[in-house]
């Protein structure tokens, strides 16, 4: 079977893409706006981009106005975001931000998500994941015709949880969600590829 994407509308290139490129790591992005409000929302269009310069890529769309999210709005005016991964124990709370709010009411108050400031100049980090990045904004992409904004963000510092790193051989083991089309799951059992 061959799905010619031109044929199709967004949604449907949408099912398709959200179904076959699995599993998608979820970006919990934190940010903050001029008056101090916090916005917390899950992005899984996103992937490490770069290891120099550091930098992520997360694709976000626009509200059904029109107008921008609020994350996207955010990270336009302070330049910064905070990207917490996903873990099991979050999922309802990550899974219930994800909603779309005016702009005016934080999820973090909304939802009862805990934060907590460990970086004086990044919005705060939600309290207990396991990993996090604190970006500055690099740079948007423009894609010509599409709704939807890239947006490169380079890491500046990284939290680890010390109870999943080996410090001596700098190995992080931990279980991040993942999403599969409409659903979410774990990344399942590790395989290791014999030595060449």
């Amino acid at each position: 079977m061959i799905i010619e994407y031109k044929d199709r509308d967004f949604l449907e290139r949408y099912k398709l893409m959200s179904q076959s490129i699995i599993p998608r790591p979820i970006a919990w992005i934190v940010t903050e706006n001029s008056k101090g409000l916090i916005n917390i929302a899950p992005f899984s269009y996103f992937t490490g981009l770069s290891s120099n310069p550091p930098t992520i890529i997360v694709s976000i769309g626009h509200k059904k106005s029109g107008e921008a999210k609020d994350t996207l709005r955010n990270i336009r005016e302070s330049g910064k975001a905070t990207i917490c991964m996903v873990t099991p124990e979050d999922l309802e709370p990550m899974h219930y931000s994800s909603k779309e709010l005016d702009r005016d009411i934080s999820e973090a108050e909304l939802y009862n998500i805990e934060t907590t400031k460990i970086l004086d100049n990044f919005p705060p980090m939600v309290k207990g994941v396991p990993v996090v990045f604190f970006c500055k904004l690099h740079q948007e992409v423009e894609l010509k015709g599409s709704n939807t904004i890239p947006i490169i963000l380079e890491i500046e510092a990284q939290f680890i949880d010390d109870n999943i790193v080996d410090r001596d051989n700098m190995i992080i083991k931990y279980e991040p969600l993942a999403r599969i089309g409409r659903s979410y799951s774990l990344l399942g059992d590790r395989l290791e590829a014999s030595t060449i």
